[in-house]
């Protein structure tokens, strides 16, 4: 029997890529659910309570680990996770991708992450789950504890404005610097929550699973929109 040359191969049903973005969406939802069920259940577990002392004077609980400068830097950089600064630097892309006659992913941009702090403030008044009231507060406060807003809505914001970045890049090492520096961002703000004592880790992991779910999601969907 002759062989025809330049057969087509079958069809995978599935690429690498598309497992590997459902392996994250699965895994990301799966922590989120353990987190929330575990800050359910009331009180802080112990490894929450153990990680904030860790960051704390041993001789008094109302003063944070280091000098005072880097608490202040500490104040600083989670600054960078507050409503007021994610919203200007949303409405700031926003403006610039008007002006740049790209309507359609402005509207985008500010679709997502304005979906994505509506779901952040109604998973907070959903759990209301009380502030750490094991040391003094270093921040001012005035929601509920899980999950960690900051933490969340960093993740969103950058990762999603780090995401359209990366389309202009062709370089790899480009690429790469880009997305650790969000990254870095991101874990920065989440780690000065729980240093300033205002959130319990188990607050900023929820916050980072489910802003890293949400900005996943809003990516993959800018993509599926662009090939379409």
């Amino acid at each position: 029997m002759q062989i025809k040359p330049n057969m087509p191969a079958p069809p995978r049903l599935f690429k690498l890529s598309t497992m590997m973005w459902l392996s994250a969406f699965c895994a990301l939802a799966w922590l989120f659910i353990e987190l929330a069920l575990l800050a359910n259940s009331g009180s802080p577990l112990a490894w929450d309570r153990s990680i904030m002392l860790a960051m704390r004077n041993p001789l008094d609980l109302g003063d944070p680990i280091g000098p005072r400068w880097f608490e202040e830097l500490m104040r600083d950089i989670t600054a960078l996770g507050g409503t007021g600064i994610l919203s200007l630097l949303t409405l700031f892309t926003c403006s610039y991708l008007v002006m740049q006659k790209n309507r359609t992913l402005a509207w985008f941009v500010l679709i997502t992450i304005g979906t994505g702090m509506f779901c952040s403030f109604a998973l907070k008044y959903g759990f209301s789950r009380p502030r750490p009231d094991l040391v003094a507060h270093g921040s001012y406060v005035y929601t509920s504890s899980f999950p960690s807003g900051h933490s969340m809505m960093s993740a969103v914001v950058y990762f999603i404005l780090c995401g359209i970045l990366l389309q202009t890049q062709t370089r790899r090492r480009i690429k790469v610097f880009m997305l650790s520096c969000t990254v870095l961002v991101v874990l920065m703000i989440g780690l000065s929550r729980v240093y300033l004592g205002v959130h319990w880790p188990t607050d900023v992991l929820a916050g980072w699973s489910a802003g890293c779910l949400w900005a996943l999601f809003s990516y993959r969907l800018l993509r599926y929109w662009q090939k379409r």
